[in-house]
């Protein structure tokens, strides 16, 4: 839900309390959010502590724009916006959706899933931005603040625990040292051991474990420079985005082998809905770190020099992140080995089973140089250079020496360097014209290793690799008219971009590699706003009316190479996509004590081409797996069976999204503190997880409830809360699959029945609220 905030004014009276003034850099500059043309919904620092925000996962349940599809480690997760994300991955594939912290890109959408230590705000900037915050852009950016170091020399800590074994330790120290230098020193720890029990360890997965350090040093060696230093290190252990079985068709056998029967390997697990239970024996998820640093340097030009008002800043960062990432193969800690056939023939006698184990490195530097005119006069503008240079690599082997094998290293590398600008010219006081421009030179290249089966040693089998350069254009041009002083109007037009892509993953060969690199996928949006500021400020309310297309689609497909003439499936730039809807932001403030805000969002994130669509199976009254729904062989694709997906809808994109808040603040006459009570109920519509439309990975639509209630100081020293989220139960999947298959003596994965016939396995991801907890949370300043 949006972050409205009473003034912290105590001699207001009572009946003309008002919402506090909420303070965005979406363009760049501070401005006052009612004062800019966009859709933005903002997570202020207040609303992230009542929803005990602890990492990005936690966000879509403020922010009805925003959704995350899981992957089964942290490495293959993404964010999405108005239903658009990156369905496709790997580190040669650019991402949908940005997070900026601090001016600062995130070189590597991974590294955002961590805690979100010490942040102050978090702008969920909706539509393509690549105009100002560059090509990883084209559905939209988070963009977050972290705390300052104002103010006079405070500590602060924090502490939270749950009945369901999560706790929470923070600190912070911040303020003035001297008149010239100021500085904020943070530190937390975090651990959640997960809701899924793997019955095999006695453990428990799907939760995760942290820690951060950051810091923020401000000098001031005159009244017009500021020196910003701010370097960063985190470290988490997700053992995590396991998939658990929620039905199995009977008299399942591993591979079709007897002597492997599901009601063995699977011992102790209750299969059916529900079930939060597996039988894992290697190590699942990522272990990760990161660190960096930035410097800004910013300067205000005096009121005797010609750019008398202006800010020149310059910002400068270095980062690293590394992930050593492991999976179990197999999905059972049986000795399966045995009786599978190796790439020169049988295992048997080999204990143990399947397992997976990788690693992703990257680095990344940047540097933008950027002048913002001030925020008076009819000219208002923002102008900047930008450079970046990305490095990632990713190593894969899956172990051992059978069909399931692979062992590769890829190397991915993208250099950008761009100039930006973006003003807005009032043409009468009412009335602004906008437009921005973004030129982007951008240098890519990969490397591919595959190696020999991984017994063999490091024997480079097959490389690969190749480079690409482009000059690519984004820009903006809108209108912005105030009907008053409190009501702002505006209609927007811009375009996104995403960059070339290299799909290294695994099946990476030959033909790839002479289709590499996919084009670049473009948007255009058009966007309609207003922006109202009700009953004296005690009320306002933001909508946004949008339709954004969306050309050459990166994903997977399945198409008759030209050269060879065979049927291939590998990333490719496909037809078209559609996003369109309705959002809304709003808040009153009833009384000084009772205030309520929500958000509601309606999408309709469709596919406008895409003819030759995946498929999902069904098995027919005979046992076979055969092509369910629309699925049948097209002419222009060979025999093998696609459908047309034109029309369909986008996976993990709700048509609606709402939530809606409340806080009431109890005064308690003659006491030294006074008491609250929060509230907050979300509800979404149907989701489909899928891509090929398989009725079986559709979440019905559900609501969850979340209340608190505690007591503060009346010079708010401290606070403490009790809350229960998930009040009411419900039980609900972040993630859910589907998957026929027909194992037999020459398979290494899957599920089999005597006969050849096909065995259907469900799974779901559980929510980290999809069952009723409760919590105590203490925060305290001195």
């Amino acid at each position: 839900m949006p972050a409205f905030t009473h003034a912290a004014d105590d001699g207001a009276k009572k009946d003309n309390a008002q919402l506090e003034t909420v303070v965005v850099t979406a363009n760049k500059r501070a401005q006052n959010l009612q004062d800019v043309p966009a859709a933005i919904t903002v997570l202020n620092e207040s609303t992230l502590q009542k929803a005990n925000v602890r990492g990005m996962d936690d966000l879509p349940a403020l922010a009805p724009a925003l959704t995350i599809t899981y992957g089964n480690q942290p490495g293959n997760n993404t964010l999405n916006m108005r239903g658009i994300g990156t369905y496709s991955l790997g580190v040669g594939v650019e991402t949908d959706v940005s997070v900026i912290v601090d001016d600062v890109p995130v070189a590597i959408q991974a590294d955002a899933f961590k805690d979100l230590a010490d942040v102050a705000r978090v702008e969920v900037l909706k539509g393509p931005q690549s105009t100002l915050f560059g090509k990883s852009s084209i559905a939209g950016a988070l963009n977050i603040t972290t705390k300052t170091s104002g103010g006079p020399l405070k500590t602060l800590v924090s502490a939270q625990s749950t009945n369901d074994r999560e706790w929470r330790v923070g600190a912070s120290l911040s303020g003035a040292v001297t008149d010239e230098f100021r500085m904020r020193l943070s530190a937390s720890k975090t651990d959640y051991a997960g809701n899924v029990n793997n019955l095999t360890s006695g453990g428990k997965i799907n939760g995760s474990r942290g820690k951060s350090f950051n810091a923020k040093f401000d000098w001031y060696p005159t009244d017009n420079l500021t020196l910003t230093f701010s370097p960063h290190y985190s470290e988490t252990a997700a053992p995590c985005c396991q998939s658990v079985l929620t039905y199995l068709t009977p008299g399942a056998l591993y591979v079709g082998n007897p002597n492997l029967p599901a009601s063995s390997l699977l011992q102790g697990i209750n299969i059916a809905p529900g079930n939060r239970s597996l039988r894992n024996d290697y190590a699942v998820g990522g272990v990760f770190h990161d660190g960096g640093a930035a410097f800004k340097a910013q300067y205000e030009f005096g009121p005797d020099s010609l750019l008398a008002g202006h800010t020149l800043a310059s910002i400068t960062s270095y980062t690293t992140y590394h992930m050593d990432d492991t999976n179990d193969g197999d999905g059972t800690d049986g000795n399966v080995l045995q009786y599978l056939k190796g790439v020169n023939g049988s295992l048997a006698g080999q204990p143990g089973g399947l397992y997976q184990q990788g690693f992703f490195n990257t680095r990344a530097a940047t540097e933008e140089l950027r002048l913002t005119s001030p925020n008076t006069g009819r000219l208002k503008y923002v102008a900047g250079l930008w450079w970046g240079d990305n490095w990632l690599e990713r190593q894969l082997h899956r172990l051992p020496e059978t069909s399931y094998s692979a062992f590769y290293k890829a190397q991915a590398w993208n250099i950008s360097s761009a100039a930006f600008g973006q003003a807005s010219y009032d043409i009468v006081p009412s009335t602004s014209l906008i437009a921005g421009l973004r030129l982007n030179h951008e240098g890519t290249g990969y490397n591919f290793n595959k190696y020999a089966a991984p017994g063999a040693g490091q024997v480079l089998t097959q490389f690969f690799n190749g480079s690409n350069s482009n000059v690519d254009k984004t820009g903006k041009l809108g209108v912005e008219h105030r009907i008053n002083p409190d009501i702002m109007t505006y209609a927007m037009f811009s375009t996104g971009h995403k960059g070339v892509a290299y799909d290294l993953t695994s099946s990476f060969n030959a033909n790839t590699a002479r289709n590499s690199p996919v084009p670049a996928e473009t948007a255009h949006n058009f966007e309609l706003g207003a922006k109202m500021s009700l009953l004296n400020n005690r009320a306002m309310l933001n909508v946004a009316l949008f339709n954004t297309d969306y050309k050459g689609f990166q994903q997977s497909a399945g198409f008759i190479d030209p050269v060879t003439g065979i049927y291939t499936t590998m990333l490719h730039s496909i037809g078209k996509l559609r996003t369109r809807g309705v959002e809304l932001d709003g808040g009153i403030r009833v009384t000084r004590e009772l205030q309520f805000n929500g958000s509601f969002a309606y999408t309709q994130a469709t596919i406008k081409e895409f003819d030759n669509g995946p498929c999902y199976n069904v098995i027919n009254a005979a046992g076979a797996s055969v092509p369910g729904g629309d699925c049948a062989a097209n002419p222009t694709y060979g025999t093998t069976p696609v459908q047309n997906l034109a029309g369909k809808t986008l996976p993990n994109a709700p048509k609606v999204k709402a939530n809606v808040g409340m806080q009431y603040d109890i005064p308690l006459a003659g006491r030294s503190f006074d008491a609250f009570v929060n509230g907050a109920y979300r509800w979404q519509s149907a989701t489909q997880f899928s891509l090929n439309q398989d009725p079986d990975t559709i979440q019905s639509a559900y609501g969850i409830l979340n209340l608190s209630a505690g007591l503060h100081d009346k010079r708010d020293r401290y606070r403490l809360t009790f809350f229960i989220n998930n009040l009411l139960d419900k039980s609900y999947a972040v993630g859910m699959g589907n998957g026929i298959t027909v194992a037999n003596a020459n398979s290494t994965t899957g599920w089999g029945l005597p006969g050849g016939k096909a065995v259907q396995a469900k799974t779901w991801i559980p929510a980290r609220d999809a069952s009723r907890y409760l919590g105590l949370r203490l925060d305290a300043s001195f």
